[in-house]
Parts: structure tokens; C-alpha cells; sequence
């Protein structure tokens, strides 16, 4: 059933409905759907990012891709939360590819990766239809072995050599991701369903996660240092403070430490984590 992209929140609602007539006028989609948070119920706006699928009749010819780069560029710089808009343009020839990469605009930039099985379960529980048919039908649907495989790939060959890496681990936006995908890969993996991020959390402190990060995490995205859901306006993770709080969640002092010593703590975790769960057996 097709969606009116009414998301309760005026600027999101206004995003998708000038995003939606841009893109008709320059590629007519089969069909654009929401995955991600938007569609699974835990989206924030000026938080969360709009996660979209638009499924295209064809390849898109190069004018097609420089005019679509326009489309996501204006927007960025005409409507709140323009940033937060991702899109990969999936054609119909590519549906049942997973492994293969398509046109995509994420963050800022304009370049290609697959619809992931994450992605695509995603869509089987609860897309949310902007326009056009649902998933169902169009996608083949994945198996638990097909997903729980690819997340212990992503772990394996990408998550484990991040934490290789504590430069990456002094911004917001490398620990709020990497904490939250650890934990939302280790649900599925012993579970088999998907888990949001709010559930993330809680997962992370069930793991025994280093409270301090948890907390710092649970801050930015809901406005509170707990499990409350209170919300306060941001920005989305990759444009609030660089460094955090000044030497911990809660001290303005030592204005260097901070950022260095939460890297350390989440990297260890998500390391340690990574390990564990890579020595369990997988489901399916």
C-alpha cells in the first residue's frame, strides 16, 4: 500500500514529497520504499537518517546519475535535513543480486554499494511504500543463512580491521556506529531478527558495555544520558560535537582526554565483541 509520507514531523514529510517529485521528473521510479528506522520505528527526525530504495526500470545513463546528484545537492542546501536523505537506485536487472553495488547518494556523496541483505530483510518486515508496488513480489527474499553469513563477513572483513584503527575511534560518529552495529549484528546472529537502535542500546548493556559510552551514545541520539526516551533537537551524529563531552559525559575539564579514553573503551568492546561472537556458531 502506497504511503503518503506523512512521517508526523512536517520538515521530514516535506523532504520526502520534494524529493519524490524530483526524482519523477528525472528517472520515474516502479517503486521507492523506506527501510532503516524510518520503517522499523525508531526513527528521530534530525537524527536518523532516511534510508530509501528507488526501484528503476533500467541501468541509469550518466545524465540520468549527473542530474540525481543535482536533485540530492539542492536539497541538502534547500530543506532541513536534506543531509539525512540516502538513496540507492536499484534497477529491476539487479534485484537479485545482493553482492552487486548500484548508484547510490549517502552522506554528502554520490557513489555505488549493494542493497545488503540487512537492507533487504528490512524491507521484507517493514518497508514503508512512498510510491509504487512494495517489495514483495520484487525482491527474492533472504534467507537467515544468507543474512547471518553476510553479517559475520561485515564483522570479519571490514568491523574487525576498524578497530585496527583508534584514530577513527575519537569521533561521535565511529563509535555510535560501531557500537550499534556490533550490538544489532550480535541480536541477529544469536536471535535471528533484527533489532533497532534503541535496542541496541539495551543489547549493548546487557554485553556489559562500558556505561559511560552507552550513555554517551544514548545522549546524542534520545537527549538523555539513560534509558528514557526524551528527545532533544540535533543534528545528526556526524554534525554534533567533534570531540564529545569535554573528559567525560558529564565534565568540562580536560578537554583532551575524553574523546581519546571513550575511543579506547569502545574499540576494546566492539573488538572483544567481534571475537566472541565470530567463535559462536551462526544460525540458520
Amino acid at each position: 500500500m502506497e504511503d503518503s509520507g506523512d512521517t508526523g514531523d512536517t520538515e521530514v514529510t516535506r523532504l520526502l514529497g520534494r524529493f519524490g517529485a524530483d526524482l519523477g521528473a528525472v528517472v520515474p521510479p516502479v517503486a521507492l520504499w523506506a527501510h532503516g528506522s524510518l520503517a522499523l520505528g525508531d526513527f528521530l527526525p534530525g537524527r536518523s537518517d532516511l534510508d530509501l530504495i528507488a526501484l528503476v526500470a533500467g541501468e541509469l545513463t550518466g545524465v540520468q546519475e549527473e542530474r540525481l546528484r543535482a536533485v540530492h545537492e539542492r536539497l541538502v542546501t534547500e530543506l532541513p535535513y536534506g543531509r539525512s536523505l540516502h538513496c540507492t537506485y536499484l534497477p529491476l536487472t539487479g534485484v537479485a543480486d545482493t553482492g552487486r553495488a548500484h548508484p547510490t547518494w549517502a552522506l554528502g556523496e554520490w557513489f555505488e554499494r549493494p542493497v545488503t541483505p540487512v537492507a533487504r530483510r528490512e524491507l521484507a518486515l517493514g518497508a514503508r511504500v512512498l510510491s509504487g508496488p512494495g517489495p514483495s513480489g520484487l525482491l527474492p527474499a533472504v534467507s537467515d543463512t544468507e543474512l547471518t553469513d553476510f553479517i559475520r563477513a561485515e564483522l570479519r572483513g571490514y568491523w574487525l580491521r576498524v578497530t585496527a584503527r583508534p584514530e577513527l575511534w575519537l569521533q561521535d560518529i565511529w563509535v555510535d556506529v560501531g557500537m550499534l552495529t556490533f550490538a544489532r549484528a550480535a541480536v541477529t546472529l544469536r536471535d535471528g531478527r533484527l533489532a533497532t537502535k534503541r535496542e541496541a542500546l539495551d543489547e549493548l548493556r546487557a554485553q556489559g558495555a562500558p556505561a559511560e559510552v552507552v550513555d554517551d551514545i544514548a545522549h546524542r541520539r534520545y537527549g538523555t544520558r539513560g534509558k528514557g526516551p526524551a528527545v532533544t533537537p540535533a543534528d545528526g551524529p556526524e554534525s554534533g560535537p567533534a570531540n564529545g563531552p569535554a573528559s567525560g559525559p558529564e565534565s568540562g575539564a580536560a578537554s583532551g582526554r575524553w574523546p581519546a579514553h571513550r575511543g579506547e573503551l569502545a574499540r576494546e568492546f566492539v573488538r572483544q565483541g567481534i571475537e566472541r561472537v565470530l567463535g559462536q556458531r551462526a544460525l540458520g
